[in-house]
């Protein structure tokens, strides 16, 4: 018989695999913040800044001595690496060599998109590759290139930029540091110390090791969870390697928010974990929309029954709530979601609109919890709250 597990031990068990069941306090320095990002996997970095900007914001979460910055030294240091899951993200170093399939994933996917058919010759890409190989690192400004005047593609482009993120996508180029949130570019060999490029491990090895370590953050999973987690392997290599180490693995029935069950699969040590948890911090957070516990909707949604969308592409008449909404985390339960803003210029925090969730009061003792929030966060982004 498979172990079942509740939807509170599930809820649990999820916040704690990826850091929101403690209470965020407690000292950090560099090998604080490495070991905190190599729990999570990764990162996912975002150019929008409403409050902070969603990697500061993630990791802040997390521990709230962290300070905007932190993630750029580990970067900047080689402690850190840039590359693509679901989008621009940061990774630990050490991850880098398991990390491969992905550079030659990318390579296949771009070129055989509709991008690749805005990529310009090899002649040029080697020409441009060449320029920063011997003067980098460089940014997109330190080319001339214009995109095409007839082109109305959205993704139309100076072709410099096709080549540049083309070779970052395939790991022929990287990231060498961020200013201003602006992406430099240098060869690989410049940017990833020798000892890891060096190093090569087999694709065999590298699907294991990246659905071993997904199912280690996620807690549970089923094959579109592990799936989805790096987004470094496709469903039916998932779906292969959960068979092959069925035996290793511990099947489980997960109860869903609605009461439904659904089956999963865990790591051999669940029991253990099970017994270790204790009841999340009674904190109100606000996280930030790509955090990792948000990411997943429908994995959120099933065991939250937390119904939750980014509405930053949906046109201002047809959302339903706001353009860049929060959504507030109590304990193990989201009590709703809250639009606001730090003015950095005016210093001030701003509340536009909260919601609720269907049955949640705002009670005193909440309400009090969520003034705490915003003041915290507005002293992490140095504003005061409006």
């Amino acid at each position: 018989m498979s172990l079942r597990l509740s939807n509170r031990e599930a809820r649990r068990l999820w916040l704690d695999c990826q850091g929101l069941a403690a209470s965020p306090v407690g000292p950090l320095g560099p090998d604080g913040l490495a070991t905190m990002i190599a729990r999570l996997g990764f990162v996912q970095l975002d150019t929008i800044r409403f409050i902070a900007r969603a990697h500061d914001h993630i990791l802040w979460s997390r521990n709230q001595n962290y300070r905007e910055g932190m993630l750029d030294d580990l970067v900047k240091t080689r402690v850190a690496f840039e590359h693509f899951t679901h989008d621009a993200s940061v990774l630990p170093m050490e991850f880098y060599p398991y990390w491969r399939r992905q550079f030659d994933r990318m390579r296949e996917s771009v070129m055989n998109s509709r991008w690749g058919e805005f990529m310009p010759a090899k002649s040029v890409r080697d020409k441009i590759y060449k320029r920063v190989a011997e003067e980098g690192p460089l940014s997109t400004k330190d080319f001339e290139s214009k995109k095409p005047s007839k082109s109305d593609h959205a993704w139309a482009r100076p072709p410099h930029k096709f080549v540049l993120d083309g070779l970052w996508y395939a790991g022929e180029l990287a990231t060498c540091h961020r200013r201003n949130f602006i992406k430099f570019y240098h060869t690989r060999e410049k940017v990833i110390p020798a000892k890891i490029l060096e190093r090569q491990v087999s694709e065999a090895k590298q699907l294991d090791w990246l659905c071993a370590n997904a199912l280690e953050r996620l807690g549970f999973a089923s094959d579109g969870d592990l799936q989805r987690f790096w987004d470094a392997a496709d469903l039916d290599e998932v779906k292969s390697w959960t068979k092959k180490n069925k035996k290793k693995l511990v099947e489980v029935e997960i109860v869903a928010a609605n009461g439904a069950s659904y089956k999963a699969y865990a790591p051999a040590d669940i029991e253990e974990h099970l017994k270790a948890l204790t009841p999340p911090t009674s904190r109100l957070r606000l996280l930030n929309p790509f955090d990792p516990v948000i990411r997943d909707r429908n994995r959120l949604e099933r065991l939250f029954g937390f119904d939750y969308r980014v509405e930053m592409f949906v046109p201002a008449a047809k959302r339903q709530y706001g353009y860049y909404v929060y959504p507030m985390l109590e304990g193990e339960r989201f009590v709703g979601r809250i639009e606001a803003k730090a003015d950095r210029k005016k210093g001030i925090l701003s509340v536009e609109n909260i919601w609720w969730e269907p049955g949640v009061k705002a009670t005193k003792a909440r309400v009090k919890k969520l003034d705490a929030e915003l003041d915290r966060i507005a002293r992490f982004v140095g504003v005061e709250c409006g």
